[in-house]
């Protein structure tokens, strides 16, 4: 895993700006602990900071498709799992390989299929690729978007980068926030494209970009698409089981030590073991693959479920991890250490946003530099709930019937900021305007019937969306620790899969997850297998929620802080005893925590 940045420019001569680009390249140094480069060109520039992982001497970025006077220039970021495949096919092409990293893979894939690579590569990934005798650039982004790829205009063309932090140490680029980026921020909405950032936008998940003298054109050269599903139900679980478990083994590849997260869930229980498997049958009987589980040292004690969180994990993680035999370890976090200033500050700089859960994120970035100790690559089971049903909304009448998007039921202005009403944002008007959008873009067949017509909208918001600020969250705060977090229920052909197989089958036991659940039988103890959905957990400790309003005092004794959030309603948080301050006021208080942090650190132009 790595960081890419760059400019192309048709305007100025890139060699003159060398400072530029390497304190581009610079910033994204956390995602690339190991080594960093730049290549520069008269109308381009290329950065790039590696986490060597596969080829560790023979991966080096930027990389050329020939040394002197390049062709092609590549600065690529994440893992192309079908690389021994394509570079066997290129090979009868013609092509000629010097090292045997994925990296010349798609570099040598770009010069054979040019726009169309994308459509060749099985993975996540975010790259750039300089064409010098086109004059061209171009930006892919995987499927699903599980590898993040901004960018922003410059003069005579766009600058481009994993984060924005990178983006800002261009010289034409600067944090700048207005109105829009504030609502794409706290409206909860997860859109694909805008930023909180004026003028910074992503390249869209299964999108690519071109820039050449002609301008920018964006295109989709994957998205969901609605087929028929014609399957039996041993047939379909049978599949699924396949499809996990083939996009498991082929994210075992590394030449790293790699681990697995397990919390005692379902999705990280069965791919946990299906990875298991894998690696006995590779290095023998005795092979143990290494698991995580977080927790807290007042869980025990101080567990109170909520809308969120039904049970303790940490009972369910080590039964798992003892069922199917991994070398299982549960980092356990000081509730007092999520108040450290400098852990959270961290989080909000690697996050470039103001927008996320507090206390789970500071406690995720910790695990994961507690992981980092022994591992440089761990296996996570993001997607599986919006693959199999496995949120509340997909059950509950009331989210069913809704006008909106499904999770604000569960968050909603509970956990939105309280903003301040002089800046008469329209949430409600932008929210109704966006979900409108949302779902003309649901693709449906003809004669569903109106369950299963539902039931594929919320899956399409829940894979297109939702799951959208899961994927930003794991990636920013496990490339600032220098991990790499592979996701196998990403793979896009169980996507495609999932999102054919009718509701029915996919809630035959009645319950969430019936498919994964018949998929996964005998690689989980029933206990986990039978446990309802939980949460990433939360301290419940009293001292960390009076520590937290301390903090939030704080943080509305500042100015810029105050012209964006609502003190009145706020105070409430404030008033409320410690022991008693439940998850909705809880997540006020975080937001407004992390606003000062960002504001402090990013020091963005409020255009409001």
């Amino acid at each position: 895993m790595c960081g890419i940045t760059g400019w192309a420019s048709f305007h100025h001569d890139a060699r003159t700006q060398a400072p530029a680009i390497e304190a581009m390249t610079a910033a994204l140094t956390p995602r690339g602990p190991d080594a960093g480069g730049v290549w520069l060109g008269e109308r381009a520039a290329i950065g790039h900071r590696r986490l060597a992982v596969i080829d560790l001497p023979g991966g080096v970025q930027p990389m050329t498709d020939r040394p002197g006077e390049p062709n092609l220039v590549l600065s690529y970021s994440g893992e192309v799992y079908n690389h021994h495949e394509l570079r066997a096919q290129l090979a009868n092409l013609g092509h000629r390989f010097r090292t045997r990293s994925d990296t010349e893979v798609v570099l040598r894939a770009c010069a054979e299929w040019g726009e169309d690579v994308a459509e060749h590569l099985d993975g996540m990934f975010a790259f750039a690729v300089w064409d010098e005798r086109a004059q061209k650039l171009l930006l892919v982004r995987d499927r699903l978007g599980v590898k993040p790829l901004h960018w922003a205009p410059v003069d005579g063309g766009l600058a481009f980068a994993s984060e924005p932090k990178a983006l800002f140490a261009h010289p034409e680029i600067r944090p700048r926030v207005d109105a829009d980026g504030l609502r794409e921020a706290y409206s909860l909405l997860f859109n694909t494209g805008p930023t909180v950032w004026s003028g910074v936008r992503e390249v869209e998940p299964g999108g690519l970009l071109v820039l050449d003298r002609d301008g920018i054109r964006e295109r989709r050269y994957w998205q969901l698409e609605a087929g028929r599903h014609t399957d039996d139900r041993d047939t379909t679980a049978e599949r699924i089981r396949d499809l996990v478990g083939t996009a498991a083994r082929a994210q075992l590849e590394a030449d790293v030590p790699l681990c697995s997260l397990l919390s005692g869930g379902i999705d990280s229980t069965v791919l946990t073991a299906l990875l298991a498997d894998e690696l006995r049958l590779r290095e023998g009987a005795n092979a143990r693959i290494r698991s995580y589980a977080v927790d807290y040292s007042d869980q025990a004690a101080q567990f109170t479920a909520d809308a969120l969180r039904t049970g303790h994990d940490t009972p369910y993680a080590a039964e798992a991890g003892a069922f199917i035999g991994t070398d299982h370890s549960t980092v356990v976090l000081d509730p007092r250490a999520l108040l450290d200033t400098e852990h959270r500050r961290a989080v909000v700089v690697a996050r470039d946003s103001p927008i996320g859960v507090g206390d789970m994120d500071t406690s995720l970035y910790l695990l994961f530099g507690r992981i980092r100790r022994h591992s440089t690559v761990a296996l996570s089971g993001e997607a599986a709930d919006e693959m199999f049903g496995g949120y509340p909304w997909f059950h509950n009448p009331k989210a069913l019937a809704a006008h909106t998007f499904p999770w604000l039921l569960v968050t909603g202005d509970e956990a939105a900021m309280p903003l301040n009403p002089e800046l008469d944002l329209r949430i409600a008007e932008f929210r109704d305007d966006t979900y409108a959008s949302a779902l003309a873009a649901v693709p449906h067949l003809d004669g569903e019937s109106p369950t299963e017509h539902r039931q594929r909208e919320m899956q399409h918001l829940s894979l297109t969306r939702w799951l959208r600020q899961l994927l930003h969250r794991k990636d920013r705060l496990s490339m600032a620790q220098g991990l790499e977090v592979r996701v196998p229920y990403c793979d896009h052909r169980l996507a495609e899969y999932a999102f054919d197989t009718p509701w029915a089958l996919k809630s035959f036991d009645g319950r969430e997850k019936s498919l994964l659940r018949a998929a996964g039988a005998g690689l989980a103890p029933d206990s986990v297998l039978w446990r309802p959905k939980n949460h990433y957990p939360a301290t419940h400790h009293p001292d960390y929620n009076r520590g937290l309003q301390d903090m939030a005092r704080e943080a509305l004794c500042l100015d810029q802080v105050r012209a964006i959030a609502d003190e009145t309603r706020i105070k409430p948080c404030l008033d409320t005893p410690p022991d008693r301050l439940e998850w909705g006021r809880r997540l006020r208080l975080e937001r407004v925590v992390d606003l000062a942090l960002w504001l402090d650190h990013h020091k963005p132009e409020l255009a409001l």
